[in-house]
């Protein structure tokens, strides 16, 4: 019998396991606890639900309602969620189902467009993706690249699951040549309907019945049936969920915070998450083959902490701190020991300032530049990201700003808000607070069942921001 009253919130990372115990009726996160992610190996075993039950053990150690209590989780455990997309053209179609798998919580390993061939499958082979996105052509556009690149992924027995969201007209041949192979798909409405249109919510709900379905099993990071019950979704789907219900609420009476965009650096990679509503004015006059859409997330591989820090020190072009450390070599450091704490203040000066290049960068990616051009449709704007100037609330992430020195915050976020020259499209005045409970991911998985508490969470983190509004 599972405890009514509460429900365990889990997040299986890369690197660390996080749980926490959601006092549903108040809203608030009850108990928490993390672990070192236990993934099994060929040497010793092993249980990615051995860190889990080392989690479980403190909440209840905490509060004995955890006990019973029943468990949603998350992952990007063993890899997280590796998608390959397959389309027609660059600029449209493939750039179109990109954007929609990094949308759905994924990792993109490959993007392919022109049409398969042995050479470009065996690209595609190598790359390993857990799930296909197969894409291309306008709803009754083009269909013959779409269903060639199908013909072929059947003709050669692709093993891993395939969304289809391509043609439309295109859906019911392509689902007979699957079927007929034995591969697994599943079809969605197009990404790309008409040009200018990008419609990612069906293709990123499909997306997430494979990694339900075929990806957290296929994974073998769990011998025990429970592990694959409580698994809702790959963490970055999952958290820009909770991303969403924080920006638009849950209707007029429970309001949202407004235009969000939270930035999370992590060892690895530093993510982007942004729910913007776009003026549809603004976007009238701007020239986009593949339109931009309110809700949005962007991985940068080769920014973060630890395992990227030396191309984040590369990218931002630094050399040195103060004239004294040497940052390439800091960096490198890093990189060779991702497990590094800083034990004073010189080391912490280094982690900031990789942080501060990275949540820059990452933001910059982002948010792009803005111009205005005249055509011979008279004035339009040319934008190269989405624009994030009046974004209301900046949510920042990482455990550089949970655990630094007072001030950490205003020192690493505050250089890529305000004015910034270039035409950069950077939150010009938005409240800061930093995400020090991990509380997104829990909103996003309490927000199907649990709506209300999922709510009150929200509320919470956008009132914890300090009066400075840095939240610290």
């Amino acid at each position: 019998m599972s405890e009514p009253g509460v429900v365990v919130c889990v997040d299986f990372g890369s690197t660390f396991t996080k749980a926490a115990l959601v006092d549903l009726a108040a809203g608030r996160i009850a108990a928490s606890a993390s672990h070192p992610t236990t993934l099994p190996s060929p040497e010793d075993g092993g249980d990615v639900l051995d860190g889990f039950d080392a989690c479980l053990a403190v909440l209840v150690a905490r509060d004995a309602r955890a006990r019973d209590a029943a468990v949603l989780a998350c992952s990007s455990a063993g890899g997280g969620l590796r998608i390959a997309v397959v389309g027609n053209e660059e600029l449209v179609t493939s750039e179109a189902g990109r954007r929609v798998a990094l949308s759905s919580g994924g990792k993109v390993v490959h993007v392919g467009h022109g049409g398969l061939d042995p050479t470009s499958y065996a690209a595609l082979t190598a790359a390993e993706p857990d799930v296909l996105l197969l894409v291309g052509g306008t709803d009754g556009g083009n269909a013959e690249v779409l269903e060639a690149d199908a013909e072929l992924l059947a003709a050669r027995g692709w093993p891993r699951p395939v969304v289809v969201a391509g043609n439309v007209e295109s859906q019911g041949r392509i689902a007979a040549l699957f079927e007929e192979s034995g591969t697994p798909h599943v079809p969605a409405d197009n990404v790309v309907p008409c040009i200018g249109v990008l419609a990612p919510e069906s293709a990123r709900a499909a997306i997430r019945e494979m990694f339900l379905a075929h990806v957290i099993g296929g994974k073998h990071l769990s011998e025990r049936p429970d592990f694959t019950a409580m698994v809702r979704g790959a963490t970055p789907d999952v958290v820009l969920t909770g991303v969403e219900l924080l920006a638009r609420g849950l209707g007029p009476d429970r309001p949202g915070a407004g235009d969000v965009v939270v930035v999370d650096v992590g060892g690895a990679t530093t993510d982007v998450h942004s729910v913007v509503e776009i003026d549809p004015e603004e976007a009238g006059l701007s020239r986009e083959v593949v339109a931009v859409t309110p809700v949005t997330r962007t991985v940068e591989g080769d920014l973060g902490m630890r395992w990227s820090a030396p191309s984040t020190v590369e990218a931002a072009g630094l050399a040195d701190l103060d004239g004294s450390l040497d940052l390439v070599q800091e960096a490198d450091r890093r990189r060779r020991d991702p497990g590094l704490l800083p034990a004073d203040e010189a080391g912490r000066a280094v982690d900031e300032a990789i942080a501060r290049a990275a949540v820059d960068l990452a933001l910059r990616r982002h948010a792009g530049r803005s111009r205005v051009v005249l055509s011979p449709d008279g004035r339009v704007v040319e934008r190269s990201g989405k624009d994030l100037r009046e974004v209301d609330l900046l949510v920042a992430s990482g455990g550089v700003l949970r655990n630094g020195a007072p001030g950490v915050v205003r020192r690493v976020v505050g250089p890529s808000t305000g004015d910034v020259e270039g035409g950069w499209q950077l939150p010009r005045a938005p409240r800061v607070v930093v995400d020090r409970d991990y509380v997104l991911a829990a909103v996003g998985l309490l927000a199907d069942a649990h709506p209300e508490a999922a709510y009150a969470l929200a509320r919470g983190l956008v009132e914890s921001a300090g009066e400075d509004g840095s939240g610290e």
